[in-house]
């Protein structure tokens, strides 16, 4: 099968169509049955694989960014009777296993990126259900501020994954079910396994959606709804930022952006990703922030970056361990970020590159990989590009003369927190948050010694050991059980407090993880594997 790409653009999609008109934009779901992009299935009913989800990923990019005018975002769907059956069934269940955790992985991350426009950008979004939201299509419709259901005696909401499928539902539904419609427990129960779902007035006393139209007064409600939630966001203005495509260059196993470089030594099961710090003139206004448009290395960095950590994660299951590089000047680095962080309080393009690079840090959080951060002369580890270090399972940074040195900015210390809620810092001295107001006060260059002191990075080997204890490491890493590490990873990730965004990835791990592996899921008899055929599953009704 061919390498799964994560760029498109409008031109190209099949599965949605984009509308902006005025303050109002509108994403229509209308996929067709042929759309398939993993397999031989049929899409009916608006049902979505990973391909319906790049392009809504990436809809929701350049409303953010090409679109500012844009206050509201109407999600819906442009068939009759239905707006979304969800996850196509066949798909998942002639998926491999790591593909269908990866695909839930990056709807979930997509459901978020729906949620923070809504909390950062200024941008409301409004469910408009004109049919059945059943599964990741009613999850898709609770990522949104406002649902309005068609109440036509037909149109339902439904999370049937248990008594239908023998699965969990995916992308954060009962997560979002109780922690964000904040639906009492008992109807909550009772909803998920209701397979045929609840419609009209009892869906909204249940808070499953927050009003119901009937058919003929529906669009207006939609209007009506949409034209209120952008009269009470905030206004954006000034001309929108065009993301053309980043086109990288593929030799072999190795991908060249314009700032970033994927290197992947499949016999090894490593890959080396190395970031460039900028170079030529910074801007330093608004206006030329908006001159250098998607050409800002800020932002085009941090998208190669992103299409980087995705390229790994969907083509390259065999590559266990992310060896983190940073090439270039840290002070151009730093320049970058005081600029970012100086404007995006009063300027919404400033505002929106903070918010990717957030993003894409988050990404590299999430990945089912090990990452050891390699600091060495050379090195740009500063600021934003340091949070790629921290970010890291563990760090080797020089001990020599001449060596190495990181460097703090004003983003370390917000604007780029992680799901927890929390700084990188902050999550990493937990036991000593003293630390962290110890370091915002340390300025310049930090080297070896004193990042070491600090407890910036984890080892500094001198000049005689580097070579062999780093080498040693990553071969280690690399014999380890990719099984054990990706939940050991997962563990210690995200100290801290629990928020619904951790609930989320938690349980996916963890449930959907175990749950997809089981015979009452995908043995022979389960469930999913069963499902659209006259034969019942069989269940091992021995809990566990």
């Amino acid at each position: 099968m061919d390498p799964i790409r994560f760029e498109t653009h409008p031109d190209e999609y099949r599965r949605y169509q984009l509308r902006v008109d005025g303050a109002v934009a509108t994403l229509g779901l209308d996929v067709p049955e042929d759309a398939g992009s993993q397999g031989d299935y049929v899409l009916k009913l608006n049902s979505y694989d990973l391909g319906v989800d790049i392009e809504l990923a990436d809809a929701i990019q350049r409303t953010r960014f090409e679109h500012p005018a844009v206050r509201s975002l109407v999600i819906t769907s442009l068939k009759d009777r239905v707006f979304c059956s969800g996850a196509n069934i066949y798909m998942l269940g002639t998926s491999s296993h790591s593909f269908k955790v990866n695909f839930c992985k990056f709807t979930n991350e997509t459901r978020l990126y729906l949620e923070e426009m809504a909390a950062e950008s200024g941008i409301a979004t409004l469910a408009a259900l004109n049919g059945t939201a059943s599964g990741g299509g009613y999850e898709l419709a609770m990522a949104c501020e406002h649902i309005i259901l068609q109440d036509d005696g037909n149109s339902a909401v439904s999370l049937p994954e248990v008594p239908l499928l023998g699965v969990l539902p995916g992308t954060g539904g009962l997560t979002r079910l109780v922690d964000k419609r904040k639906v009492r427990r008992d109807l909550a129960d009772a909803f998920s396994t209701i397979a045929e779902g609840v419609r009209g007035k009892r869906a909204v006393e249940w808070r499953l959606i927050d009003e119901s139209a009937p058919r003929s007064k529906f669009n207006a409600a939609v209007e009506s709804a949409a034209q209120r939630l952008a009269d009470k966001a905030s206004l954006r203005s000034g001309p929108g930022v065009t993301l053309p495509k980043l086109s990288p260059e593929r030799l072999g196993n190795v991908t060249k952006y314009r700032h970033v470089t994927l290197a992947v030594d499949p016999d090894k099961r490593v890959a080396n990703l190395t970031v460039h710090a900028p170079s030529g003139s910074m801007p330093k206004t608004a206006d030329e922030l908006r001159g250098a448009g998607a050409e800002l290395w800020a932002l085009r960095a941090f998208r190669e970056l992103d299409d980087a950590l995705l390229d790994l994660r969907f083509n390259h299951l065999e590559i266990g361990l992310i060896v983190l590089e940073t090439v270039g000047d840290p002070a151009r680095v730093l320049e970058s970020d005081r600029v970012i962080a100086e404007l995006s309080n009063s300027d919404w393009f400033a505002k929106e590159v903070l918010l990717h690079q957030k993003r894409v840090l988050k990404r590299l959080d999430l990945s089912a990989k090990s990452s050891f951060a390699i600091i060495r002369p050379g090195s740009c580890f500063a600021g934003s590009l340091f949070e790629i270090a921290l970010s890291a399972d563990r760090s080797f940074m020089l001990d020599a003369e001449g060596g190495p040195s990181v460097q703090l900015s004003v983003l370390n210390f917000g604007g780029l927190p992680m799901s927890n809620g929390l700084t990188r810092l902050e999550t990493r001295f937990l036991a000593t948050p003293e630390r962290v107001n110890e370091l915002r006060e340390r300025k310049g260059a930090l080297s070896t010694e004193a990042a070491g002191e600090l407890g910036l990075v984890t080892f500094t080997p001198d000049d005689i050991d580097w070579d062999d204890e780093v080498r040693i490491a990553i071969e280690e890493r690399a014999a380890f059980s990719p099984d054990a590490l990706t939940g050991m990873e997962a563990s210690l990730r995200f100290a801290g407090p629990e928020t619904m965004e951790t609930k989320i990835f938690g349980r996916l791990s963890a449930w959907q993880n175990w749950i997809f592996q089981r015979p009452n899921a995908v043995g022979p008899k389960g469930a999913l594997t069963l499902y659209g055929s006259p034969e019942r599953a069989v269940f091992d009704y021995r809990r566990t």
